[in-house]
């Protein structure tokens, strides 16, 4: 098996790509990490939800995040398809760490949790297009590799929508200081392998 270093897609605002080991773990626990997937696509769209509520006056990012919240629910029914299709049950699965300690890094003062949110947004959407496509390069089951590899393009698209409205709303050094520290914590997060398959673990 190839590494994933060398074969992951090129992604700019990750410091560092995922590693062998997770995605070891990933591949011998298909079920538990569509059961994660699913999960991860209805919080995406909650963040996409939310942010609308949360700043209503911003046209661009109500009108963009719109589209966003909308192809999560859909791959967040898609997944639940494959979870029916694989006879997996819908179920709460216990959350790891990385999730919380990204929003933990979200400054509350505005404009700050603006540009925060904006960006922790990206930095999540990037690491699942990574991983994604990784899966789509190396799952040894051909129909759901291709599944996979369906959502690459729409996770990309994800994280560009987030950073250019971070650059639309904040200068571009601003943001590219700040995303370089949370960049850094996100990939300082992943150091560590959580014990259970996870999207993002």
């Amino acid at each position: 098996m190839a590494n994933p270093t060398q074969q992951r897609a090129t992604i700019n605002l990750l410091q560092q790509p995922s590693s062998q080991a997770w995605l070891n773990l990933a591949l011998a626990n298909l079920d538990t990490l569509l059961l994660d997937h699913s999960h991860c696509e209805r919080k995406a769209a909650a963040v996409a939800l939310n942010l609308m509520f949360r700043y209503p006056s911003r046209e661009r990012l109500v009108r963009q995040l719109t589209v966003i919240a909308r192809e999560e629910l859909e791959h967040f029914e898609q997944v639940n398809a494959w979870l029916a299709r694989r006879g997996v049950p819908l179920a709460p699965l216990d959350a790891p760490p990385y999730g919380a300690r990204l929003k933990a890094l979200c400054r509350r003062p505005e404009p700050e949790r603006l540009l925060d949110s904006l960006l922790l947004a990206a930095l999540i959407e990037a690491r699942s297009h990574e991983r994604l496509s990784l899966l789509a390069q190396h799952c040894p089951e051909p129909e759901l590799a291709a599944f996979y590899d369906s959502l690459v393009v729409s996770e990309a698209r994800h994280y560009g929508v987030y950073w250019v409205l971070a650059d639309t709303y904040f200068p571009r050094s601003q943001v590219q200081d700040r995303l370089q520290a949370l960049a850094k914590t996100e990939s300082e997060i992943l150091a560590t392998l959580h014990s259970e398959p996870r999207v993002h673990s």
